[in-house]
């Protein structure tokens, strides 16, 4: 794993969840040419550029395809984040530069906007937050 996270198990899957849109694409554009006079250059520079839109968003989705952090979620518990919105009881909150749904645990005061928040629990894709007490008096 590099320091960006990537595995080379996740590029491999990520390659291969490519791959059947790229043959597709080859066929589609070989069958348009029984028809249509289209130069092979135009056809390849086609692929070529499919295959460049993949590359630049592997950055974007490496995630969706990193299935052996299945349980990451529960690693989120004790995590610092801020509330991107009002929670009242739930909205938004950003913890580790990825923005979650999150709700109050239990029946806490609603936590303003740009409040510091800690996570105390996870309910599915939901993150159960408190404020945050770290600095205070």
């Amino acid at each position: 794993m590099n320091e960006r996270g990537w595995s080379v198990r996740v590029v491999v899957r990520y390659a291969l969840f490519q791959v059947p849109a790229v043959v597709l694409l080859v066929l589609a554009l070989a069958l348009v040419r029984r028809w249509v006079d289209i130069p092979a250059w135009f056809v390849w520079g086609l692929v070529g550029l499919w295959v460049v839109k993949d590359l630049i968003l592997f950055p974007f989705v490496w995630r969706a395809y990193d299935t052996d952090r299945a349980g990451a979620a529960n690693c989120m518990v004790g995590a610092r984040g801020i509330a991107k919105d009002r929670l009242a009881p739930s909205g938004y909150i950003r913890v580790r530069g990825e923005l979650w749904r999150a709700e109050v645990m239990g029946d806490g005061p609603p936590i303003d906007r740009g409040q510091r928040v800690q996570v105390r629990g996870v309910c599915g894709l939901k993150l159960l937050v408190q404020p945050d007490d770290v600095g205070t008096d």
